[in-house]
């Protein structure tokens, strides 16, 4: 049994398709196909149910694949151990971000980034929070930008800054009194929220003390994106939260929206840079974090120890 081997198993388990996965690995479907079934012969189990339309993975095959995700993770991470040696700011650096931080903090730095690492291959992807921990546990990527506490374990943090909340009320609703507003004075069926996954939405309905089914007389948006939400604030459907990165540098949104501060110091959140307590270049994430504490966005703030 090799490491080759358990990425062929790897493949044919995630593509559930001999031939996605030799194109995936980068070699002939015969090649691959004949090291699996010796594998299997090696092993005295059957890790795969084989139809003319299907592949399917056994309940062995599940927990060999399983194991061998594993493996996998534990020898890149010696590869990049040895890297490090050679040139701690280099290599690749998969970066996961939230969709209500990643529109709003790449600009700020992301040439910056480059410029501070031109030996980094930065790839970035977007996704909600519990997607991007389970992703960072399974080593499909190496660190995340996120804006609440650690849910899995085998996972560190490194604090990066404080950003307010932000109310954005249609213009000339009973609240846009020029004044800070008191969020839990906000009626919670005019809450405009998220669709269920973002931790804004979690964040924002707490701060309000609603759970979701209490704002179901509200309208049933299902949005994913918060230009969806701020469209429906302009068109004078509700009120909702915005990060204060989301804003224009002079505090405002967009046409018909008025926006306002919170009176209460809870209407915030915390981002911090989360990764595996394994991953073995904390040097270049320390460098990461330094970066984006040069290169913040408006209107938050860097968290002083």
């Amino acid at each position: 049994m090799n490491l080759r081997d358990l990425e062929y198993v790897v493949a044919v388990a995630e593509e559930g398709h001999f031939g996605h996965a030799s194109e995936r690995c980068h070699v002939s479907q015969p090649a691959l196909s004949g090291q699996i079934k010796k594998l299997e012969e090696q092993l005295g189990v059957q890790l795969f149910e084989r139809t003319n339309r299907r592949v399917s993975v056994t309940p062995i095959g599940a927990d060999v694949v399983a194991k061998a995700k594993r493996l996998l993770l534990i020898a890149e991470e010696i590869e990049d151990a040895a890297a490090v040696y050679a040139d701690p700011l280099a290599g690749q650096l998969r970066l996961g971000m939230i969709p209500t931080i990643g529109p709003y903090l790449l600009p700020s730095i992301l040439r910056p980034l480059k410029a501070a690492l031109p030996k980094v291959k930065l790839t970035l992807c977007e996704d909600v929070t519990q997607s991007l921990e389970r992703r960072l546990c399974s080593g499909d990527i190496d660190a995340a930008i996120t804006a609440t506490e650690i849910a899995e374990t085998g996972l560190q943090e490194i604090v990066l800054y404080d950003e307010p909340f932000r109310v954005a009320l249609p213009e000339g609703h009973a609240l846009d009194t020029g004044k800070d507003i008191d969020i839990r004075k906000i009626n919670g069926s005019e809450l405009l929220l998220l669709k269920d996954g973002h931790c804004l939405s979690d964040q924002v309905a707490h701060l309000c003390g609603l759970t979701r089914k209490a704002n179901a007389d509200g309208l049933d948006t299902q949005a994913s994106s918060l230009e969806t939400i701020v469209g429906l604030v302009a068109a004078g459907a509700g009120i909702t939260f915005l990060p204060s990165s989301a804003l224009h540098e002079d505090g405002t949104s967009r046409s018909g929206i008025s926006m306002r501060k919170a009176s209460n110091k809870a209407a915030q959140r915390r981002v911090r840079l989360i990764f595996r307590e394994t991953y073995p270049k904390r040097q270049l994430l320390n460098e990461v974090a330094a970066v984006i504490g040069r290169h913040l966005p408006t209107g938050v703030a860097v968290v002083r120890s």
